[in-house]
């Protein structure tokens, strides 16, 4: 077990017929010393005007498969770099604009939501991949 803080950014096709040209992404954070990752990602499934689209819960692995197809990992942060970064992952996933809304096509969606924490916290350096569609949408309201 790597006791290091680590974030990391996964992607896996997306759900059904939208994995042939999308992709879901989330993202983990494991505090130093902790055995478990907090993942945090945005799904459509119950989001409502008083229920936020922000689903988090605790893994001890974060690459998982997503509604079986295979994650991808995008970005990896290891050791101190990694530990000062993660409240301020945190902070960006607490103030995301959109936590209330979901639109598959063009966003607000799972990947506005990982655009906003790279716009946030602009250290991550973070890229996501073209099938990423809607995370343009974050841009418009760039803060």
């Amino acid at each position: 077990m790597d006791t290091r803080a680590i974030v990391e950014f996964y992607t896996a096709d997306a759900f059904s017929w939208r994995g042939w040209f999308a992709v879901h992404p989330w993202v983990a954070v494991k505090a130093k010393n902790a055995t478990e990752y907090k993942v945090y990602q945005v799904m459509r499934w119950q989001v409502s005007s008083t229920k936020s689209a922000i689903r988090q819960h605790k893994t001890p692995t974060p690459d998982r498969y997503w509604y079986g197809s295979k994650s991808e990992l995008l970005l990896s942060i290891k050791g101190e770099e990694a530990a000062e970064l993660i409240p301020k992952v945190q902070a960006a996933v607490a103030l995301y604009l959109w936590k209330y809304e979901y639109s598959v096509f063009l966003g607000p969606n799972s990947n506005t939501f990982i655009a906003w924490i790279g716009l946030q916290v602009l250290e991550l350096n973070l890229e996501l991949p073209l099938s990423a569609i809607g995370s343009g949408y974050a841009k418009q309201t760039d803060s």
